[in-house]
């Protein structure tokens, strides 16, 4: 059979594949084109839960997969890593001949797809481009990733307006909304006593979920911050936390091993877990208060639950948020106060009337048919947009 367009989706950690699960699923069923699927990052290693096992219980097929060495988080592990990343997504582009490949967000490993497909000369269509956040090297490497990229797929107008502040074409600038709120309209959702049974939590009066990532644009502040986040929870004992490992960057296993160290000595009150799985994890944001740490969870997906999300630091900086978001220093007193204002009965009256900023609705559907619509066979030379010109 022939088919219109070779789409290849690049996938490397368990919370981008989520966000790209629904456009995964529309594109799998589409009969014009061919679904190409790439896995590698944490995905492929045991550390972080080997998530490819998700996807193969969802029933993609993978065309590929390699390891990146993830095991070392040092600085030299991360170039390590994308070093090898570069060589290997090469690779595989040039096996499978895609006629355009799919990227969202910022990972590290995500800039070498980009610049291996460059090279190949492959268009790129890449989502959640234009956001800011100034507390990690994310930032930058988004903004790169956007430069090399021909199709642009944003999560809010003022993301759309920055894409072309980077000198992209406004008619190659889609404004569809963030991926995540699809999943959060289309699953359903599990049960109280059916998530309890499988995460082996029972469910407080209370209940906060934590998840905190290294901020990497900073030097040797990880055991600070995550020593600063447990000493203000430990002071709310009529609270139960649910931890979230962090993802794969420099320094993620002082966070990881703190996390380890609190939980055993408060199992009474605390779970954690390396990998919650996007059902669990949607699921647990219908049955906490709040989302607290520094995620793009707490920013994207939490307002849609009308909870609260206490963001930490500035890992986040720069992103529009919703009234629902407390921000707050990374230290134990700011913490503190936070949660009590979380708590709040103004706080809590106000998250009634929260409307996410990132929904506008059919994210997945419309994308894939902006993407299927799209002339992409003299797409790769682009002239950059001069926005001292009227558009």
């Amino acid at each position: 059979m022939n088919y219109k367009k070779k789409i290849c989706v690049v996938t490397t950690s368990r919370a981008e594949y989520g966000l790209l699960y629904w456009f995964l699923k529309f594109a799998k069923k589409d009969k014009e084109i061919k679904l190409q699927l790439v896995v590698t990052g944490s995905h492929t290693s045991l550390d972080y839960g080997m998530t490819k096992n998700i996807i193969i219980n969802d029933k993609f097929k993978i065309d590929k997969q390699f390891d990146l060495e993830l095991n070392n988080d040092s600085v030299d592990g991360i170039i390590n890593s994308t070093s090898i990343a570069m060589t290997k997504f090469s690779n595989a582009f040039t096996s499978l001949k895609p006629n355009i490949i799919i990227l969202l967000g910022d990972r590290y490993e995500l800039l070498a797809a980009s610049y291996a497909a460059l090279v190949n000369r492959i268009p790129i269509a890449h989502f959640h481009g234009g956001e800011t956040t100034e507390g990690a090297i994310d930032e930058s490497i988004r903004h790169a990733i956007s430069k090399m990229s021909h199709i642009h797929l944003v999560s809010n107008e003022k993301y759309r307006k920055r894409v072309i502040q980077l000198g992209e074409n406004p008619k190659s600038v889609h404004l569809v909304g963030g991926m995540g709120i699809e999943n959060i309209k289309k699953l359903k959702f599990l049960q109280k006593n059916k998530l309890e049974k499988i995460l082996k939590f029972t469910f407080g009066k209370k209940n906060i979920l934590i998840t905190f990532h290294p901020v990497t644009h900073e030097i040797n502040t990880s055991k600070k911050h995550i020593t600063n986040i447990i000493n203000a929870i430990k002071e709310f004992k009529d609270i139960k936390f649910i931890f979230t490992m962090p993802n794969a960057d420099t320094d993620n296993k002082i966070i990881s091993e703190n996390i380890k160290g609190y939980v055993l000595q408060n199992s009474n009150n605390s779970v954690y877990f390396i990998n919650m799985g996007q059902l669990n994890y949607l699921s647990s944001l219908k049955y906490v208060d709040a989302v607290l740490g520094n995620s793009s969870s707490g920013i994207l997906e939490a307002p849609s639950f009308k909870i609260g999300t206490i963001n930490i630091g500035d890992r986040q900086k720069g992103r529009v948020r919703s009234k629902s978001t407390i921000d707050c220093d990374c230290d134990k007193d700011s913490i503190v106060k936070s949660i009590n204002k979380l708590y709040s009965k103004s706080f809590i009256k106000k998250l009634r009337d929260v409307n996410n900023p990132y929904d506008y609705g059919k994210s997945a559907y419309r994308s894939l048919q902006i993407i299927k619509k799209t002339k992409l066979h003299d797409i790769v030379k682009k002239p950059f947009f001069d926005i001292f010109h009227k558009y």
